[in-house]
């Protein structure tokens, strides 16, 4: 008998995750969320920073608040604020937690430094200014063990390697539509990436050429796409009727298993957690969350929960695991946003009695320090991420290499398509400044020679009138 019921109900350790919301005190309110219709979360966070795109008139901008900085927001809170036009994708750096990207509809992508301790005034120059996109780009994706390298996906049909820290493009990928969804793969060697086309194209990004290409979704809406920690790839999309699906794809793009949700029209953003091999389901306009365990046994993907709650989300950001609290077995957070100005913060756990470090929820987790250089990625080797005990807690790494150190202020707007360009035209501002001195000295030379004649003339006339006055 025990053996039957064994075979019925699965053994997990996770089939009692449940979601708790935090008090409101505890959310961050009054914030004025973007009303852009971009498929994007419009949050990211970190263990140090929330940062919101915001509605903003006459230009981008977006909000970054520290993690304690709980309660109403001021109105007049600073922000980031150096695009001219409406940002539409924001990430921060896995390795630095006072980097950030940001993608707007200006064609440009902006990598900022916040200050310790946050922003006191508005931002407004980025560290670096990186401009190759024709078009309004839509997405950033930082590499995994990578330093500094960093994906973008634009409307002009273009996906474009960077090496931020040299302000260069590494390669640029030509698809056949607009890139709405990209993920890397492990150790960093692989992306994949859904297009408007329907099309979702695994890339070798250092040689740019596409490997693998497959529909993996019949329906026009887009398609979201994660590379898993196996090689897999988990996807979200519509059938032809319109309906909601999730499914699993192996390697070579060859399907493992499709399952309908519901008949809703929002896209599904995916948020995986390879230490738990958990997979959270997050539909833009939805009210609930809805989370799954991915395994090698049939029927793959199990449904384990669902969070609701009675407001839909506008937007979602999903904390990396070295951001979560160990001591009350606090397996991942969310930050949803919703309609009305509240980001509301969201704990997902697993119920345990003892107060001891579990173990076998928290096995290694990536850090935040970088496997490899951008120069040694660039030349061909690839690393999986360097991992780390959260069993005393996370305490960030002291950081050598990274943007912020080794990139001057001085250098805020490099280029790849335009440092030539710049230096060009500051070497022919200083070609006109020595011109006009040159000018204003011959100038000031003539009025001096001017103003010796009429000293001559005044004190000769002075010297005929001072006889005439005698007599």
């Amino acid at each position: 008998m025990a053996d039957r019921a064994s075979k019925v109900v699965r053994q997990s350790k996770f089939r009692h995750v449940f979601g708790q919301a935090a008090k409101r005190d505890q959310c961050f309110d009054n914030i004025r969320i973007t009303k852009s219709s971009w498929d994007s979360t419009f949050c990211a966070v970190n263990p140090k920073y929330l940062a919101v795109i915001t509605e903003a008139a006459g230009g981008g901008a977006f909000l970054v608040l520290g993690l304690d900085k709980t309660g109403r927001v001021d109105r007049d809170a600073p922000l980031v604020v150096g695009h001219k036009a409406a940002v539409l994708d924001i990430q921060w750096c896995p390795h630095d937690d006072d980097i950030i990207a940001s993608a707007s509809e200006d064609c440009t992508v902006k990598v900022w430094q916040i200050p310790e301790g946050g922003l006191v005034t508005n931002l407004e120059e980025p560290v670096v200014n990186l401009v190759a996109h024709q078009r309004r780009v839509g997405l950033v994706v930082w590499h995994p063990t990578a330093q500094n390298i960093l994906l973008s996906g634009g409307s002009d049909n273009k996906v474009i390697i960077w090496n931020v820290l040299a302000g260069e493009t590494v390669q640029e990928i030509e698809v056949k539509d607009i890139p709405l969804s990209a993920s890397w793969n492990f150790d960093g060697s692989r992306v994949v990436i859904s297009c408007k086309d329907k099309i979702v194209r695994i890339i070798d990004p250092r040689s740019g050429s596409i490997m693998k290409e497959a529909l993996l979704h019949e329906g026009t809406k887009p398609a979201q796409v994660v590379f898993m920690k196996n090689g897999n790839i988990f996807s979200t999309g519509f059938s032809k009727m319109s309906e909601r699906q999730y499914a699993l794809w192996d390697p070579n793009m060859k399907n493992i298993t499709t399952q309908e949700i519901d008949n809703s029209n929002g896209i599904i953003f995916i948020f995986y957690d390879p230490d738990t091999n958990m997979i959270y389901l997050c539909g833009k306009g939805d009210s609930m969350i809805r989370y799954f365990e991915i395994t090698d046994e049939q029927p793959y993907i199990h449904y384990l929960n669902m969070y609701q709650s009675p407001d839909p989300q506008r937007g979602i950001g999903f904390m990396p695991k070295r951001g979560v609290n160990v001591n009350i077995c606090e397996i991942s957070r969310f930050y949803k946003l919703h309609t009305k100005g509240l980001c509301e913060v969201i704990s997902m756990t697993v119920p345990r009695k003892s107060e001891l470090f579990q173990d076998d929820l928290y096995p290694d987790t990536t850090s935040d320090t970088p496997a490899l250089t951008a120069e040694e990625w660039i030349e061909g080797k690839n690393a999986t991420p360097v991992l780390m005990s959260l069993k005393d807690g996370y305490k960030p790494t002291h950081k050598s290499t990274s943007v912020s150190k080794l990139m001057p202020k001085a250098i805020d707007s490099i280029s790849s398509t335009n440092s030539k360009k710049a230096a060009q035209e500051n070497l022919n501002k200083e070609a006109e400044l020595l011109e006009q001195i040159k000018t204003l000295k011959k100038t000031v030379n003539d009025q001096a020679a001017e103003i010796a004649s009429l000293k001559e003339r005044l004190a000769k006339f002075e010297s005929d009138v001072e006889p005439a006055e005698e007599e």
